[in-house]
């Protein structure tokens, strides 16, 4: 039965599986904290919402692929996983802090694309800089 769980099929599947999991929670707590509702505006065509969705994902998903790469068990991988969220959602709340000109989720809802390019840029970039700090 050893054998079975060694399988790089079988890791993969579950390695893909937990991922898809908390990709969904995790965008379950984004829409928690953003002030629009991310499915209801990219139903209505929010392009902005759609982009920053889009980091977002990217980003988890990349977060992940780094742990995985790094570790051996789907546990340790997990935990890595959910650290690298927890950074990536103080970096959505730094982005908001260091902007007081304007408040970010009023302008993304309002489909502001330079807004939601950034957002997505700023997801993408950091999930890079934390992948690569995981050891």
């Amino acid at each position: 039965m050893d054998s079975f769980w060694e399988s790089a099929y079988i890791q993969t599947a579950g390695y893909y599986s937990v991922t898809v999991l908390c990709i969904v929670l995790f965008l379950f707590i984004f829409e928690l904290v953003t002030k629009y509702k991310n499915w209801e505006e990219i139903k209505k065509g929010n392009i902005s919402v759609a982009m920053a969705t889009g980091g977002k994902i990217f980003g988890i998903a990349n977060v992940f692929r780094h742990s995985i790469l790094h570790h051996d068990t789907l546990f340790v991988m997990i935990g890595w996983g959910i650290f690298g969220f927890f950074l990536l959602l103080t970096g959505y709340f730094i982005f908001e802090f260091l902007t007081p000109k304007f408040k970010i989720d009023e302008e993304i809802a309002n489909d502001n694309r330079a807004v939601g390019f950034i957002s997505l840029v700023i997801s993408v970039g950091l999930s890079y800089v934390i992948g690569a700090g995981i050891p």
